[in-house]
């Protein structure tokens, strides 16, 4: 089934034209998402740096090592407990530490070691920054050091924080003023936005602006989603929506190339922001998906975009909206007569206790694949060795893994295939603890490999959460599990800081939520070849009988009805990461 999948994606690609020019179009975009979710690893980084001095500075001690200034002196100063002594031109002798200063009273000769008077000052002249590596970053541009660095600490959560409110937002007027005007409106504003950045004028303004920035990309990445799918045949689209993770990957590895080559955070900023400017110029042109015009009850205009598919897929015959309008109103008699008017809140998740514990489970999931993504992207530039290098085989590894997250699903199973990677990701984390300091490679490899497992776990759960619930309750399982995802987003940025009480905690917490949630998988019932529920006791009986539902198999007659529900669900499967 695998290979049959594979192989109706390839045809989609060659012979599709019209969807497979759509689609790469969209999916393009989804490059500068990656960018702007990662692109604080560079632009926020806080280089070496040391109170600053009232002087001119004659000559620099440390330990026994002179130099004639600063800049020669970064290169020996490795551990930040320890001070440096400056001597200045009008005689001064100052000790800097990173947070204080302290000037001697009595010496007179330039040594290291004083135990004579001290008088202790503020850094009220700035600090200097180690700038061999980074000319200037937005914690060097506006000191968020010392005192001010819970301010660099809150600028990658804040931003995760829109991604949430964003998703939010722009999926609802997406169902209300279609997917190609948010499409526009989101690409745009991420390159208007993401310029603006550059040339903010202090640090709340800078906030605010990535604030807005990280709504409309996290907006953009839920409707791309949404408009793929609606375009891409009912067979290809699970390859298809899941490698637009693939493109959000490539979007990390032009980050690691791109601050490899510019130094400056602002300049940075901006190549960052023209990257994906070719959609920006052309993404007016894309139409509007048949299904949301038909909805809307807008037939000519979904008429006409049936008919250009129909000229770029050279179709002599395409199919008729009146056609379409007759069988869904036939469809639609037939539903009312089934169908219940309740309406149904999230409390229907926990419904009974089969149905609870699978909702507990599957929300565990989802925040443990999100809070084990991000920990391994974050983490990556303090590995050691080349920081560059290492974001981007974080994000390369993450091309193969999604092949290997569609062959699984499909020749494993959903639930055989989240399990292993779930329990392999949490083994790996154990196996980093392990590795000596001094294996740079090694760690790297790790870090890698258990990037690699939880971006399995982390495409899989999206289509998984869908098959696990009915139809009545399908759209709220799979939204608030992806609520729970980017409630881990916002996490994790805090949990990459503990890296300051103990260097492996970050990858501990990744490991034993990695392991809580792959034995609870096994509690989860098999959704492969089974057909969807409609009902919550139907869903509940999955759970309870494993083999009698295993054997079961979708009415022959049910074809277009399950493609209508994978359909309307399909719009909050695949939101964002």
């Amino acid at each position: 089934p695998s290979k049959i999948s594979m192989f109706i994606f390839l045809v989609f690609l060659f012979f599709c034209r019209f969807q497979a020019f759509v689609y790469f179009a969209s999916v393009f975009q989804a490059m500068s998402c990656g960018i702007h979710y990662l692109a604080s690893v560079f632009m926020a980084v806080t280089p070496n740096f040391l109170c600053g001095i009232p002087g001119n500075v004659s000559s620099v001690l440390f330990y026994n090592s002179t130099e004639p200034s600063l800049e020669d002196i970064w290169t020996l100063w490795t551990s930040t407990e320890n001070y440096i002594v400056v001597h200045l031109e009008n005689g001064e002798i100052w000790e800097l530490n990173q947070c204080s200063r302290s000037r001697r009273e009595m010496g007179l000769n330039l040594t290291y070691e004083y135990k004579g008077n001290k008088s202790m000052f503020p850094c009220s002249d700035g600090f200097l920054y180690d700038d061999t590596k980074w000319k200037s970053t937005v914690v060097t541009q506006w000191d968020l050091v010392c005192d001010r660095e819970w301010l660099a600490k809150l600028i990658q959560p804040t931003f995760m924080l829109g991604v949430l409110i964003g998703a939010v937002i722009f999926g609802d007027i997406a169902d209300r003023l279609g997917r190609q005007r948010v499409m526009w409106f989101t690409s745009t504003s991420q390159f208007v936005f993401g310029i603006a950045v550059a040339f903010t004028f202090d640090y709340y303004s800078f906030v605010i602006v990535r604030f807005l920035l990280a709504m409309v990309s996290s907006g953009y990445l839920v409707v791309a989603f949404v408009y793929v799918t609606e375009f891409v045949g009912i067979k290809a689209r699970t390859w298809a929506s899941m490698h637009v993770h693939a493109f959000f990957a490539a979007g990390i590895m032009i980050v690691a190339l791109v601050g490899f080559l510019v130094r400056t955070w602002w300049v940075y900023q901006i190549f960052l922001s023209i990257a994906t400017l070719p959609f920006v110029l052309c993404c007016w042109m894309l139409p509007e998906t048949p299904f949301w015009l038909l909805s809307e009850e807008r037939y000519e205009d979904a008429q006409k975009v049936i008919n250009t598919m129909a000229r770029w897929n050279n179709v002599s015959t395409p199919c008729k909206v009146s056609e379409l309008c007759s069988v869904q109103q036939d469809d639609l008699v037939g539903d009312n007569d089934t169908t219940s008017t309740k309406k149904h809140s999230i409390l229907d998740l926990f419904c009974n206790w089969y149905i609870a514990r699978r909702t507990i489970t599957v929300w565990l999931i989802w925040f443990t694949g999100s809070l084990g993504y991000y920990v391994f992207s974050l983490s990556s530039v303090s590995l050691g060795g080349n920081e560059y290098l290492n974001l981007f085989l974080i994000g390369a590894v993450e091309l193969p893994c999604y092949i290997i997250a569609c062959i699984g699903m499909d020749k494993l199973g959903r639930r055989n295939t989240l399990i292993p990677f779930l329990i392999l990701s949490a083994l790996i984390c154990v196996l980093i603890m392990f590795i000596p300091q001094d294996f740079n490679i090694l760690i790297i490899l790790a870090n890698m490999a258990g990037k690699f497992s939880i971006g399995v776990a982390f495409g899989l759960i999206y289509l998984y959460t869908a098959e696990l619930y009915p139809t009545i309750v399908r759209s709220l399982a799979v939204g608030s599990g992806s609520m729970m995802c980017r409630v881990g987003s916002v996490v994790a940025p805090f949990c990459v800081y503990l890296r300051s009480v103990w260097i492996f905690m970050p990858i501990l917490l990744v490991g034993i939520m990695a392991l809580l949630s792959g034995i609870l998988t096994i509690m989860l019932p098999e959704t492969l070849g089974k057909p969807l529920t409609n009902t919550l006791v139907e869903a509940t009986e999955i759970g309870k009988n494993k083999d009698s539902c295993s054997e079961k198999t979708p009415p022959a007659d049910s074809g277009a009805t399950l493609e209508k529900i994978e359909m309307s669900g399909q719009e909050t499967v695949n939101t964002e990461k």
